[in-house]
This record gives structure tokens, C-alpha cells and sequence, in this order.
């Protein structure tokens, strides 16, 4: 290789570095729009739906479990804001006709559902899983059905090995000094996405956004409340996923 050959292949070397770090950054960014659940993302999977990168790896992770004879399924995948609305009516009107006081209403909700617009299934990247080719049990999102004898302990210990292979994290562990939504053996989080839109929604003014959504039971939604419920519920997770 000659001397002018050298320099231009070095000063290709130097512009790839300089290029590539920002590419890999913009593809990561997704509008504020799509970080409360109201863009419209591209979405990819059957019976459920995931961001591209996550779809994928998804996949890869539900054929290398096949080879041990557990199917994964998807129970819940991405939720827009009215999705999420719908679900927080839902809860919020059962409560009341069981005689919640507002305050009250919203603490139990808020033990497993999130708040409309501060959910991590409105970026796309989070999953709430089972396994198929089991006797499925009548409830199935129930702790119990992840541990011990339940329907789904085989792919929980399966998931405990090889989940993080292939980006995934669970999101609320069952850590004893850990707040905010309960233990959910179910729920997991493809880090490699997930933990940069975290980052950026960290940024958004989240008591101004879930004050003008005028939400049922959203004059609750003190300052105190919102600050309490943001380092709570959406920051005290699994630390991975920071």
C-alpha cells in the first residue's frame, strides 16, 4: 500500500469513528410523543408488538428456549396511551363502586398498572411473558405461577440463565428494599433500547404532562404525589435497567 493510500484509508478510519457513534446514538432517540404512548411507532410481531431491534432479539430468545421444550408467549407487549387509559378507567371505576376513596383508589392501582403516559410498555421495548405448551392456569400473571411447582417456574429458571444473552432484563425484581410496583416475574425489558429512552424521559416534564391529561382521579396528583411516584415507580426498578 502506498504513502497516499495509507492516508486515505487512515482518514476513512478516523471519519467511520466519528460517524458512527452519532448514527448508533439517532437511531436509539424516539420522539416525546412515543415516550408517553401517543406516537406512532413501527412495530413488528404477531400477537404482539415490539420495536424492531427487540422483535428480533425476542425471537432468537423464543428459539433457543424451544430448544430446551419451553415456548414463550407474549401476554402483553406494547400499550399506546389509550390502551393504558382504558385499563386505568377500568381499575379506577371498579375500585369506586367497591367504595375506594380516590386516594386509595390510585395506591392499589398503581401496586402493578401504571399511570397513562408513564408506562415502560408505551416505548415498545418491554414484554410480559408465559409458556405455551404448559396446562395453562386460570390466572396468568400470578407471581405464584413463576416459582416453585406453578405452570411456569421452568421458564422463569430458564430466563434466569439466559434472558440477559439476548438483551432482556426483568424490570421489577423482587428486591426487599425495592418500591413502587410490586414483584412481576413476567415483565421483561430489552435493555439495549429501553435504558436510553429511560434516560429521555427522565427528561420530559412529567407532573405538567399528567396534569393537563385530566385523568380520572388526577387531582390526587399532587406535586408531593408525582415526585413520589416517579422515584417510586418508574425509577426504583432493577438496576440493570438504569
Amino acid at each position: 500500500m502506498n504513502r497516499q493510500a495509507v492516508i486515505i484509508y487512515r482518514a476513512l478510519i478516523i471519519l467511520a469513528i466519528t460517524i458512527l457513534p452519532q448514527f448508533t446514538i439517532a437511531q436509539t432517540i424516539i420522539s416525546s410523543e412515543e415516550l408517553i404512548g401517543k406516537g406512532k411507532p413501527a412495530l413488528f410481531g404477531e400477537g404482539y408488538k415490539l420495536r424492531k431491534e427487540a422483535y428480533l432479539a425476542f425471537k432468537k430468545m423464543q428459539a433457543e428456549a424451544l430448544k430446551s421444550n419451553i415456548k414463550i408467549g407474549a401476554v402483553s407487549s406494547y400499550r399506546s396511551f389509550s390502551h393504558q387509559k382504558r385499563i386505568w378507567e377500568r381499575k379506577f371505576n371498579s375500585n369506586k363502586s367497591n367504595g375506594l376513596s380516590t386516594t386509595e383508589n390510585i395506591k392499589k392501582i398503581i401496586e402493578y398498572s401504571t399511570i397513562p403516559g408513564t408506562s415502560r410498555h408505551h416505548w415498545g421495548t418491554d414484554i410480559d411473558i408465559y409458556q405455551t405448551n404448559v396446562k395453562q392456569p386460570r390466572g396468568l400473571l400470578l407471581e405464584s405461577n413463576f416459582h416453585n411447582n406453578g405452570a411456569f417456574c421452568k421458564l422463569k429458571e430458564w430466563m434466569d440463565v439466559h434472558a440477559e444473552d439476548f438483551g432482556f432484563h426483568l424490570a421489577y425484581t423482587d428486591l426487599p428494599n425495592r418500591k413502587g410496583f410490586k414483584y412481576e416475574p413476567w415483565h421483561y425489558s430489552y435493555k439495549p433500547l429501553s435504558s436510553q429512552y429511560l434516560k429521555d424521559y427522565k427528561k420530559l416534564d412529567i407532573a405538567n404532562i399528567l396534569k393537563n391529561d385530566k385523568l380520572l382521579g388526577s387531582e390526587e396528583f399532587s406535586n408531593n404525589f408525582i415526585t413520589n411516584y416517579t422515584e417510586e415507580n418508574i425509577l426504583d426498578i432493577n438496576p440493570e435497567l438504569l
